[in-house]
C-alpha cells in the first residue's frame, strides 16, 4: 500500500511547514517591542504571544495541521506574519 507511505509523506511535510510558520512567527513576536503593538493599533504583545504560543502547542500537540485547531493555528500565524509583522516593522524601522 504505497498510497498511504505518499499520503503519510505528505501529512508530515504540511506538519513540519505548519509548525516552523507558528514557530517563526511566536519567536518574532516575543523579540518585537510591546510599545510597537500599540502604536501599531494591534492586539497587545501578550496577547500575540499568547495567541502563537497557543498554536504552536495546538500544532504539535494534535501533530495534524488539517484539524480544526490546526487551521486556526495556522490562519493566526498567517495574519501575523501578512498584517502584524509589517505594520511592526514599519513602526520600528527593522528589516
Amino acid at each position: 500500500m504505497w498510497v498511504w507511505d505518499i499520503e503519510s509523506w505528505v501529512s508530515f511535510v504540511i506538519f513540519i511547514a505548519a509548525a516552523a510558520m507558528e514557530l517563526f512567527a511566536l519567536c518574532d513576536s516575543i523579540v518585537r517591542r510591546a510599545d510597537a503593538y500599540t502604536a501599531t493599533d494591534k492586539l497587545s504583545k501578550p496577547a500575540w504571544v499568547l495567541i502563537l504560543a497557543l498554536a504552536v502547542l495546538t500544532c504539535i500537540a494534535f501533530r495534524s495541521p488539517v484539524s480544526i485547531f490546526g487551521i486556526f493555528g495556522v490562519i493566526a500565524a498567517g495574519i501575523y506574519l501578512a498584517d502584524v509583522r509589517p505594520a511592526l516593522r514599519q513602526v520600528t524601522g527593522r528589516r
